[in-house]
């Protein structure tokens, strides 16, 4: 009996020793892995200064931030309002677009000439490399009309019927074009236009920007070309001009002269053009502008 409990309390003591040292080892293989792994980190470490990654991830970082920099940039950019020039444009060809139906523009028709005409007029009096475009309407509604489209460029209107009833030469009608082009040099539709232009070339990114200003914009297009138009005070302005113009070549003036005299008969005549006097008042009076002391034939 004692024998066996002799032998037990040996069998104990020696399992006792076993776990003692499994704990024993296993502390020291956790430290030892720790330093391993402390030094296993400060050589990739050196590593990759070494071998330039650390400056190039850097690098990459930078370049990512940038190029967020840029998308911004140009989505940001996407937001701004159109700058005075793309403004005029802009609206001039939205406007002529929105009433196709009523100015009748898109119909088959000849090539008249006057686009040559009319340049061959604008360089002789020193406006060079100016570009336009002439629209050709099929209706009564308009007579002539000139639209700004940039700094140096404009759209021009002419009506057919207008221009078949009076029987205007392509003299005649440059002359015409060159006094609205002389309109649009004042900028006298351009200061007309009823807007905020404080809003030209400015940014609304993340805000609200206001569709009624551009509803607005067309419908004061409207009203001055076929309702509003242009004032006594203007009317004179540019007639004076265009006398000034005119007066160092004689055939010129004189056909001016005979347009308006032209015009003034058929108006009074022809009840389809009565708005005529709202947009450019009294022809009449222009002919006493322009009227010399002798009497022109």
């Amino acid at each position: 009996m004692k024998k066996n409990k002799y032998i037990l309390f040996l069998i104990c003591f020696y399992i006792l020793g076993l776990s003692a040292q499994t704990e024993s080892n296993s502390d020291a293989v956790t430290f030892e892995e720790k330093e391993n792994e402390v030094i296993n980190y400060d050589n990739i470490k050196k590593v990759l200064q070494n071998d330039g990654l650390d400056s190039s991830a850097s690098e990459k970082k930078s370049y990512v931030k940038q190029v967020k920099q840029e998308r911004k940039k140009i989505n940001k950019e996407k937001y701004n309002f159109p700058s005075k020039n793309d403004f005029w444009k802009l609206m001039s060809e939205l406007w002529l677009v929105k009433n196709a139906q009523l100015l009748r523009w898109d119909f088959p028709r000849p090539e008249y000439g006057i686009d040559k005409a009319f340049k061959q007029l604008l360089e002789r009096y020193g406006y060079y490399n100016y570009a336009f475009k002439i629209l050709v309407v099929n209706t009564p509604q308009i007579t002539h009309f000139a639209l700004p489209a940039g700094e140096k460029e404009s759209i021009f209107i002419l009506s057919l019927p207008f221009m078949r009833s009076l029987d205007l030469t392509k003299v005649d009608l440059s002359l015409l074009l060159l006094e609205d082009f002389l309109r649009l040099k004042e900028e006298f539709f351009q200061d007309e236009v009823d807007f905020d232009k404080s809003l030209l070339g400015t940014n609304f990114y993340e805000k609200k920007m206001d569709k009624k200003v551009i509803l607005k914009v067309l419908e004061s297009y409207s009203e001055l070309v076929f309702k509003k138009g242009f004032t006594f005070q203007q009317q004179y302005k540019i007639t004076k001009k265009m006398d000034s113009l005119l007066k160092s070549e004689p055939q010129l003036w004189g056909a001016y002269f005979r347009l308006y005299k032209k015009i003034d008969q058929f108006i009074k005549s022809d009840m389809l053009y009565k708005n005529y006097l709202k947009v450019y008042p009294s022809p009449e009076l222009q002919i006493q502008w322009l009227s010399p002391k002798k009497k022109v034939i």
